[in-house]
């Protein structure tokens, strides 16, 4: 089938966006599904820092790819072995697709199935195969998605089936943003009521760990960023206090919480704020990272800190999710009023639109932004 979507050219264009165009809006043919997946009619798809970094070449991916990682839709036709989702449903994909078979599989660690890696790399789904073409040229897919684009086709172990109820403009921010974000609060630090929580990174997936600590019943959450904006946003979501990074920031976080915070997580993808975030935690805390630095970042450490103190440094991916389990869980919490992601939302566009989109992403100026094609 003929299918409108936003094409990756080439990576590390320079910006901005707008007038280099890294995106290229056009038609691609897509395959319909083989055995073990799902073709879905895209409703809405949110664009986040992963993607910014494989436009800027901070994470190579195979070219030409559609992007979109993040996003929820309709699922309109299944392939043979596909049992449990029928035309109809609505569903959330998950960039992390579970083979269920591998050793992190089996050892309830979906987030880090080897395959879904392989595959992720290679711009494959996780059969291997690639069903997008342009004019003979094999397109790739981005971590088994490419949802910028008006239908795509998934294996079935990257969808999540949700109540329809739920609006798809929100319901896509529960594939990454959400996911991530509160994960790294309950699954990776598993943040204890009446302890004290530092956010450091405050965009969609910083915001939502602010969220998730809310929910998790932290008595005071610290918000940290280099943004008045982003700062004041974290207050109305229920940070107790907000801290500007920079210089002395570590200073005066260790002043106000009697020698640092028992967890601090980092969300912004940079050693800067990894350094902050471990400089902040105190003597038997956990310092948790989510954000994705270029992958020649090193990250020095005081060594005699992790023993002297008791320290633990953790990475949490894609918050250390089991999709199928937390994402129900997530939406239940939104229903009741709990988790109120809809507040990260910053606007709908339509992918015309996409590339100056990425510019206020990367400038800082939008949270979550959402693709909608429905």
């Amino acid at each position: 089938m003929k299918v409108r979507a936003a094409i990756l050219e080439e990576m590390g264009r320079t910006p901005p966006y707008a007038q280099s165009r890294p995106l290229t809006i056009g038609e691609v043919d897509l395959e319909g599904p083989g055995s073990g997946e799902v073709l879905v009619k895209v409703a809405a798809a949110g664009l986040c820092h992963s993607d910014l970094s494989v436009i800027d070449g901070n994470r190579p991916r195979p070219t030409p790819m559609i992007l979109g990682h993040e996003a929820a839709g309709i699922v309109q036709e299944v392939g043979a072995d596909v049992h449990d989702l029928k035309p109809g449903d609505h569903v959330v994909m998950s960039f992390v697709p579970s083979c269920g078979h591998c050793v992190p599989c089996a050892s309830g660690r979906p987030a880090l199935c080897e395959p879904a890696a392989v595959a992720g790399g290679a711009g494959t789904l996780l059969s291997g195969g690639k069903r997008i073409r342009r004019g003979g040229q094999t397109v790739s897919h981005l971590l088994g998605v490419s949802a910028f684009a008006e239908y795509a086709t998934c294996s079935r172990r990257s969808l999540i089936k949700v109540d329809p109820e739920l609006p798809f403009e929100h319901a896509a921010l529960f594939g990454c943003a959400v996911l991530t974000g509160v994960g790294a609060v309950f699954n990776t630090a598993r943040i204890e009521p009446g302890t004290t929580v530092a956010v450091i990174g405050l965009g969609g997936v910083g915001l939502s760990a602010v969220l998730g600590a809310v929910c998790a019943g932290a008595e005071r959450i610290l918000a940290i960023d280099l943004a008045e904006d982003k700062l004041a946003m974290a207050a109305s979501l229920g940070a107790t206090d907000t801290f500007k990074a920079g210089p002395g920031a570590a200073e005066a976080i260790r002043e106000a919480t009697a020698g640092g915070v028992h967890y601090a997580l980092e969300m912004a993808g940079a050693i800067p704020a990894l350094e902050l975030a471990y400089r902040i935690t105190r003597r038997g805390g956990t310092t948790v990272t989510g954000g994705l630095p270029s992958p020649t970042a090193i990250l020095p450490l005081p060594a005699l800190s992790l023993i002297g103190e008791e320290r633990t440094l953790k990475g949490s991916y894609m918050g250390s999710a089991v999709p199928s389990r937390d994402i129900p869980r997530y939406v239940a919490l939104y229903r009741r009023g709990k988790l109120p992601v809809d507040r990260l939302l910053t606007g709908c566009l339509k992918l015309d639109d996409i590339n100056e989109a990425f510019d206020a992403l990367r400038e800082g100026r939008a949270i979550r932004q959402v693709v909608t094609f429905m």
